[in-house]
């Protein structure tokens, strides 16, 4: 059993780590950035706050009061993000500033007070959720803003590994292509969703790093494309 921060935990895909981690024994501490979860999903989480994970101050202080109630943290699964469409002609700088707060500050704020804890505490494990836009100029050019934020963290997850080279941290990049959620359903009634991926299994994935068999992943990239 370990006690994980999941952000983003009433997300599309929040919602189904969440469930995940919970039905394997973990103790799941999530972040919530608008309204609290509903009761019956209250029931999966050890502990859910509401923080402005773009607060740099914020962010410390939810990490600072988790371990002071629970000692020791394991795990941290950064879902927060965002998405904008657009080129380098329609894209200006407060698009890109913005895809870099959404999708890299809310990461690296939790990622810097964790860093210094798993030191302490003989390690940990990062899961980050990246984007193939940022893999990949093809499918970015059209996607500026969104693949430079991501991009960051596909670098924020190589520094961790470095950083934490010898000292039982890592880090891992779980890479979807598009997620069958009923959002996207909405936007693209058109696609065929068979070959999306499902959520649900992306919870699995992100499960599996986190078992004692996916602890000997290092410096890993997942790419969960499935058909699309």
């Amino acid at each position: 059993m370990k006690n994980i921060i999941v952000t983003g935990a009433t997300g599309n895909l929040g919602t189904e780590v969440v469930r995940t981690l919970h039905d394997k024994g973990h103790r799941v501490h999530g972040t919530v950035g608008g309204a609290m979860p509903p009761t019956e999903m209250m029931d999966m989480f050890q502990s859910a706050r509401q923080v402005d994970l773009i607060d740099a101050g914020a962010s410390q202080e939810f990490v600072e009061a988790l371990i002071g109630e629970n000692k020791k943290l394991d795990a941290a699964v950064m879902l927060v993000g965002g998405f904008a469409a657009g080129s380098i002609e329609t894209t200006d700088l407060a698009a890109i500033d913005k895809q870099i707060a959404l999708n890299f500050k809310t990461a690296y704020n939790i990622v810097r007070p964790m860093m210094a804890h798993f030191e302490k505490t003989g390690g940990g494990q990062f899961v980050f959720v990246g984007a193939r836009p940022a893999l990949d100029a093809e499918a970015g050019k059209n996607l500026v803003a969104y693949s430079l934020g991501k991009s960051l963290v596909f670098q924020l997850a190589e520094i961790v590994n470095a950083a934490g080279k010898g000292k039982r941290i890592s880090a891992t990049v779980i890479v979807p292509s598009t997620i069958d959620t009923q959002p996207n359903r909405q936007a693209m009634p058109d696609a065929d969703f068979t070959k999306w991926v499902k959520a649900s299994d992306l919870a699995e994935a992100i499960a599996f790093v986190l078992s004692e068999t996916g602890g000997n992943l290092r410096e890993g990239v997942l790419k969960m494309y499935s058909e699309s």
